[in-house]
């Protein structure tokens, strides 16, 4: 997702990012005016407002400046309009600074990026982190004067990919409270899902939120990353199967599901969806099946094991996390008529394609995981999470296989999580 959102990444989409440090004034003023030359008059007025805060916010800076010796005040904003980065990048920050990275003898002053995209995960963020609206005029004047970039708070080193294994072996920062807790357990009941049952998670990815939300922007870009809501339903009535519930995810959704199976249970389709329900379903559920949707970080930060089916490009599956299973998409080249291997995937660069045109220039049509496939890799999942799976030699052959030709960067660090056993000895 760090790659794959670069774009959201380097320009906020609320116009709250202040230019880079060390950019200068220069930059600060080109940006300033390009502005105006868009927005006319009411650009103006937004401006001069934004200055007058940040001339307010020139005491507090000098100040916090003159307390370097002391203590180091920082400032940054959270990355509150897309939740995978909302969630990741925060915890992995924290899990760094926890383990000694940036400093003792320093307080974290952070504010909200906007439109927030959850208002609970603002809630808990809220109260677990000092977080204040001063800090965002304060961050705004540290960047645009020269010198400041000691009291900026450093970015997650790898953004929200935990290279480093810190979620494998420590807590979650975040919790809910004992009225939050009761007030899950009452929805659940509510949403068919009765006492001590289980369930899972699962999320279809479409166009339909990013369209909804912010549609000025065109998203044709993530296309390759959509799914076929549909191909899911096997899977989840296997789960039901099981006895588990499955819970479909999702804030905009397209479509209903075609199922008619009670314990499937279609949440983002009917009408009980709610900012709390995505924060507190994700954090219970037994694992979360889902694909590059940022949604998924809320299920990875409460330390759930995640299935990732229809993942690409297959460069950045997370390799990290020990529970960690993934299928990805498989790309066929319609020159040939027929599949890239993984090799050819590899080497051709295509393991690396982050925009749809990308592979609609390469000449490669992107397939999703059918449904067969979906199901035998949750089933794999359930099955090693209940200490019941069983492989072989051949299975155990096919991994190394597979992982000595995978293409390693800084996206990853010691490899710890499998592909799909099934999906692998299919393709």
């Amino acid at each position: 997702m760090r790659l794959l959102e670069s774009t959201d990444t380097k320009k906020r989409l609320s116009g709250d990012s202040s230019s880079s440090h060390g950019g200068g004034s220069r930059l600060f003023l080109r940006r300033q005016l390009k502005d105006i030359g868009r927005g006319g008059l009411a650009m103006v007025r937004r401006k001069l407002s934004d200055l007058v805060l940040m001339l307010l916010a020139l005491p507090m800076v000098l100040l916090v400046r003159l307390l370097r010796p002391l203590v180091k005040i920082r400032t940054g904003g959270l990355q509150s309009e897309r939740i995978g980065h909302f969630a990741a990048n925060t915890e992995l920050y924290l899990c760094e600074r926890d383990a000694g990275m940036y400093g003792k003898r320093a307080v974290d002053l952070f504010y909200h990026y906007t439109p927030i995209c959850n208002q609970q995960l603002r809630k808990m963020w809220d109260r677990t982190l000092k977080v204040s609206i001063i800090a965002k005029w304060m961050d705004r004047t540290n960047h645009w004067l020269p010198g400041g970039k000691a009291n900026l708070i450093p970015k997650s080193t790898y953004g929200d990919r935990d290279v480093l294994g810190f979620l494998d072996r420590t807590p979650p920062h975040l919790e809910f409270t004992k009225e939050e807790e009761s007030a899950g357990q009452a929805a659940l009941v509510n949403l068919g899902i009765p006492g001590a049952a289980e369930f899972v998670c699962f999320h279809s990815r479409d166009s339909s939120y990013l369209n909804s939300t912010i549609p000025e922007n065109d998203w044709t870009v993530h296309d390759f990353r959509n799914t076929t809501s549909q191909n899911y339903v096997r899977m989840a009535s296997e789960m039901g199967n099981r006895g588990y519930r499955a819970v479909r995810m999702g804030a905009e959704v397209t479509e209903k599901l075609d199922a008619d199976n009670p314990m499937i249970i279609d949440y983002a389709a009917n009408g009980s969806r709610t900012d709390f329900l995505d924060i507190y379903l994700s954090a219970r559920c037994r694992f979360f099946i889902c694909n590059t949707s940022g949604l998924y970080a809320v299920a990875l930060i409460f330390r759930r094991p995640l299935l990732y089916v229809n993942y690409l490009p297959l460069e950045h599956v997370v390799t990290y996390n020990r529970t960690a299973l993934f299928i990805p998409k498989k790309l066929w080249l319609r020159k040939e008529n027929r599949f890239l291997t993984f090799r050819e995937t590899f080497d051709s660069g295509a393991g690396n394609f982050h925009d749809t045109i990308e592979y609609e220039q390469a000449g490669l049509d992107v397939v999703e995981d059918s449904p067969e496939e979906i199901t035998a890799a949750a089933i794999e999942m359930d099955e090693r999470l209940k200490g019941t799976w069983k492989t072989d030699e051949d299975a155990e052959e096919l991994q190394k296989q597979f992982w000595s030709i995978f293409k390693t960067s800084d996206l990853h660090g010691r490899i710890v999580s499998r592909i799909g056993t099934d999906f692998l000895k299919q393709n």
